[in-house]
């Protein structure tokens, strides 16, 4: 993987992570398409971490707040006693479910990633959600009205992710509008709710890729990678909060719909 290669795959990470288009989709589909080398899941993972350092930049007050709540909930006994301490704990409830799934059935979901058709496939089924989540719109729910249950099936939403052209931000932003929660809160609830499962996969690749016998040969593609997928996450981060201020999600679904229905027709048709 050349510099210019991994900057590539950086950029399109850091765009498909946060805007509901699907990352793994992307990051299958788009090397396929241009007739680059596909990414093993450990340019991926790295990928994930320049993500990761997106969100933790651009929510650092959020986190603070969210910190010290936890933190003077548990020291004055009363663990849910702050909006703020309360929206920690739903971030580790609503991890458990993609984590739980992933573990279990990881096998299965490293078998499929890479597939070309699978990612297109799922990216109908990610088109599907948006649409369904501004036809079910009609919440006006704030972080200060969430419960478990919200966290629960938020979280159940993000374990459908796990499938390759799936949207993380996608479904959970519709698992949020479909408990009730306003677009940004959605949105907002979606980015902190990846903090923990992009950090627990991102450390555990980290470590692999120090342990490499080639790291000399490969570090300056990851961290190109990681610095693109970066400072393009942010930037995303920032207009998609933006953008569901005031308009749908339409439109995202229809360059999804169009992206997955493309590569099917084009893949039948070659097949053919």
């Amino acid at each position: 993987m050349t510099i210019l290669e991994a900057i590539f795959l950086g950029i399109i990470q850091g765009a498909s992570e946060f805007l509901p288009i699907s990352s793994s989709g992307h990051m299958i589909l788009v090397p396929t398409v241009f007739g680059l080398e596909s990414p093993d899941l450990t340019v991926v993972a790295i990928a994930h971490i320049g993500t990761l350092l997106a969100v933790l930049i651009y929510f650092w007050r959020d986190l603070w707040a969210i910190g010290w709540g936890v933190l003077a909930g548990l020291q004055q006994r009363q663990p849910l006693g702050s909006t703020e301490a309360r929206l920690g704990w739903f971030i580790v409830v609503g991890t458990i479910p993609a984590a739980v799934l992933g573990l279990t059935l990881e096998d299965y979901f490293d078998s499929i990633f890479g597939t070309p058709l699978f990612a297109a496939g799922f990216l109908l089924v990610t088109a599907v959600l948006l649409v369904a989540g501004e036809r079910i719109l009609s919440g006006h729910k704030t972080p200060a009205k969430m419960g478990w249950t919200d966290a629960i099936l938020i979280g159940c939403f993000q374990a459908l992710a796990l499938l390759p052209g799936i949207s993380r931000s996608g479904s959970t932003i519709v698992g949020g509008l479909w408990r009730g929660l306003d677009r940004p809160t959605s949105a907002r609830f979606s980015f902190l709710l990846s903090i923990p499962a992009t950090a627990g996969v991102g450390l555990l690749k980290t470590i692999e890729v120090a342990q490499a016998p080639d790291l000399t040969a490969v570090l300056p593609g990851l961290i190109a990678c990681f610095l693109a997928a970066g400072i393009v996450g942010y930037a995303c981060i920032h207009f998609l909060m933006e953008w569901l201020k005031k308009r749908s999600l339409y439109g995202f679904a229809i360059y999804t719909a169009s992206f997955g229905l493309i590569y099917l027709l084009v893949a039948a048709f070659q097949a053919g």
